[in-house]
């Protein structure tokens, strides 16, 4: 089975990748690995939450939104490598939650999406990862994501 037949049975339509924000490109090849610049929870060009988790967003929510955010990092890696199935691995994961002060759970927030790259790619998408909370994030998002691929 293709990762793209994978997304269908997953239901997931990759999205048109987002214009950045700043002086930067959505991704970056260096010899086999693919880094991913940070990816915000957008659907439709809207942010599918916005707020501090633990006040604003739950951590459901939350969850949702890093969801949406690695669907973002999938459709930068589409573009950039013309199919998923050139990716190799999913190496790392770097997620970052906005959060309430007290709020302690952004393990849990980043699973959305570390599942879902485990959901597209098997085992080829365990990572190594890091969930970091940070008091803001552009535009008021609750997450982003950021990874580094092994590509073929």
């Amino acid at each position: 089975m293709t990762r793209a037949d994978r997304l269908k049975e997953l239901g997931i339509d990759l999205p048109d990748v987002a214009s950045p924000l700043g002086s930067y490109k959505p991704a970056s090849v260096a010899g086999s690995l693919l880094f991913v610049s940070g990816q915000l929870p957008l659907s439709g060009g809207k942010l599918v939450f916005e707020g501090k988790v633990g006040a604003d967003v739950s951590p459901e929510d939350a969850a949702r939104a890093a969801r949406q955010s690695a669907i973002n990092v999938l459709a930068v890696l589409k573009k950039e490598l013309g199919a998923l199935d050139n990716v190799k691995k999913i190496v790392k994961v770097t997620g970052y939650v906005a959060s309430a002060p007290g709020f302690t759970g952004q393990a849990g927030v980043i699973n959305g999406a570390s599942d879902l790259f485990f959901d597209v790619f098997g085992e080829e998408g365990r990572h190594a990862r890091a969930a970091v909370g940070v008091s803001e994030l552009p535009l008021n998002a609750p997450v982003e994501v950021e990874i580094v691929a092994e590509i073929i």
